[in-house]
């Protein structure tokens, strides 16, 4: 273990920005970090922790560091927390409508718009609980930007009304961008930021667990053992040790999710429109075409983008692609809905195609994502006609939705708010019109 001390020398304290970047480094390191002020200690991957240590200037705070890499993550997170801090002019209040409201939206965000100032992110946030829609693209009024998510509507027509509100910018708390319509905000000088990464092993991992799930059957045990029914019939599953594993987009969630197969006992393919040749090195995977990874592998995961138009991933799987797979194919999505035919895969799942099916995300999904609908029937439904089948696992586009993730998602928007509002570059951040 290693530890160091260090007086805060910012004149406002340990404050939400140095606070989100303090928890930012800690959780992209494999040590464990604690930090104690005052007779509190906070963990130093939780920004919420560590504003709750209400460390103000000339306070001590010792800071525990544990792990493998420990030496090199304590000097460098001493240079991060121990900095003299610059005085810095403040920009003007950048005003944000924040669409599709939740409370644990609430719980980050609100933590990082509250101080402004010297050194903070100077944003002023309203809650709205509507998505983005044509219809309540007019609440955006009086804003400098809007804050939207993967259920929002960003067409032309919506663009269009924003930039006659006054948006200039649009920030996307999660990271796909196939909802905005970016040659449109081109047009109209709308600037777009994403979160190009957040926890990829959130993702990753629920993917396991998901397929996992159908694969055993763990939904349909846990409903008989409830009702004192302790009979194996309907629950045989297979092992994933010495089976196949395809990746279809090998990104940083890919990444992750190849890891997770092969610490299975799997041996991994790969398939990406861009391979990332040192995963291939290593030993990880082996990338292989499209058809090849469709007839060899015994579980399939996508982690590729969504991309219409010719040579694009639309409907990645469809008919054609799965008629290639193997019988008792695993099939998982947590990528984004429409990358699988879902008429495609109904008329297969009649027919006996798979051993087990989980779908995070699906086509047909968008009037259900984070809604309560528990209340109402929806007999002829895409959602209902799926949730017929045993070997099948719904969630509710949750693989991303951890402490860790939630947290890297309202550090990064707010980081792309304050660039833009300092008229410095977005970075990779930025998303723009080919």
């Amino acid at each position: 273990m290693k530890t160091f001390r260090c007086i805060v020398k910012n004149p406002v304290g340990i404050h939400a920005r140095p606070a989100a970047l303090i928890a930012q480094f800690c959780v992209g390191i494999k040590s464990a970090v604690k930090i104690t002020c005052n007779g509190k200690t906070a963990s130093g991957s939780d920004v919420l922790q560590i504003l709750a240590l209400n460390a103000r200037k000339d306070d001590i705070l010792d800071v525990e560091v544990d792990g493998i890499s420990e030496a090199e993550d304590a000097e460098k997170l001493k240079e991060i927390i121990c900095n003299d801090a610059k005085e810095e002019i403040p920009t003007e209040i950048i005003k944000i409508a924040f669409f599709g409201t939740k409370d644990y939206d609430r719980m980050f965000f609100s933590k990082l718009a509250d101080e402004k100032g010297p050194g903070t992110y100077n944003a002023e946030i309203t809650y709205l609980e509507s998505r983005l829609t044509l219809e309540t693209a007019s609440l955006a009024k009086g804003n400098d930007a809007v804050c939207i998510f993967v259920n929002d509507e960003a067409p032309r027509a919506v663009i269009e009304v924003l930039h006659h509100e006054g948006i200039r910018l649009i920030l996307l708390r999660c990271a796909g961008f196939n909802n905005v319509d970016l040659q449109a905000c081109k047009e109209f000088g709308i600037k777009v930021a994403r979160v190009p990464a957040y926890s990829p092993y959130a993702v990753a991992e629920h993917a396991m667990a998901i397929i996992q799930e159908a694969n055993r059957r763990l939904h349909k045990a846990d409903r008989k053992v409830r009702e004192n029914n302790f009979a194996l019939s309907g629950l045989l599953g297979v092992d994933l040790h010495n089976k196949v594993c395809g990746v279809m987009g090998t990104g940083k969630i890919g990444e992750c999710f190849a890891r997770i197969a092969k610490g299975y006992g799997m041996s991994v393919l790969g398939w990406d429109a861009y391979p990332n040749k040192k995963l291939e090195e290593e030993g990880l995977l082996t990338y292989v075409s499209k058809d090849e990874l469709l007839q060899k592998a015994d579980l399939i995961s996508l982690h590729a983008p969504l991309i219409y138009g010719e040579g694009g991933t639309y409907h990645l799987i469809d008919e054609d692609a799965i008629n290639k797979m193997k019988k008792h194919v695993m099939l998982v999505n947590t990528a984004r809905g429409p990358l699988i035919d879902v008429e495609a895969l109904i008329t297969a799942l009649k027919a006996g195609k798979f051993q087990a099916v989980a779908l995070d995300v699906y086509e047909g999904e968008d009037e259900n994502v984070y809604v309560d609908r528990s209340d109402e029937a929806m007999p002829h439904s895409i959602t209902a006609r799926l949730q017929m089948f045993p070997q099948l696992v719904l969630t509710s586009h949750q693989a991303f939705f951890t402490r860790e993730a939630m947290q890297a998602i309202a550090v990064t928007t707010m980081e792309n708010v304050r660039n833009f509002n300092e008229g410095k570059d977005l970075g990779a951040s930025e998303v723009k019109a080919q």
